[in-house]
């Protein structure tokens, strides 16, 4: 029988750990978000997707939070005419990187409230184990 302390603090730590690369990988998608090709006709910055997976801890008898993997999104760049831009192919269109903004914003929050969630389970399971270890000390 593993410790109910030890998996509740290692689950914890696994949802903040992929909800900080889940953070990482939305950030990087925004500072990218209007990027565009070096070369004419090339494509853009392609946005990223994190994916996770459930995987059991046998030593623990718990289930983590893993990345699974950093896949690239395949929806259609954005098209924009401007003949002018050193991106522009010969008909003068410019390939955008397919991302959007709002489901950007939207990742992050819910990307942030279920960092904050992992982090208070964390909390309180630290305050539980001081107050065993003072009850013991009594």
């Amino acid at each position: 029988m593993s410790d109910p302390l030890a998996a509740t603090f290692r689950i914890a730590s696994s949802g903040l750990e992929a909800q900080s690369t889940r953070l990482r990988v939305v950030a990087e998608n925004i500072a990218n978000a209007e990027s565009t090709a070096s070369t004419p006709g090339g494509d853009p910055y392609r946005r990223k997707l994190a994916s996770f997976e459930s995987t059991l801890d046998r030593t623990l008898e718990a289930r983590l939070l893993k990345l699974k993997r950093i896949s690239d999104d395949e929806r259609p760049f954005r098209i924009q005419h401007d003949p002018s831009h050193p991106a522009a192919d010969d008909k003068g269109f410019v390939k955008l990187p397919n991302v959007d903004m709002l489901v950007e914003l939207a990742d992050m929050k819910e990307a942030n409230r279920s960092y904050q969630a992992s982090l208070q389970i964390y909390r309180q399971a630290r305050e539980l184990h001081a107050m065993t270890l003072d009850l013991l000390k009594a």
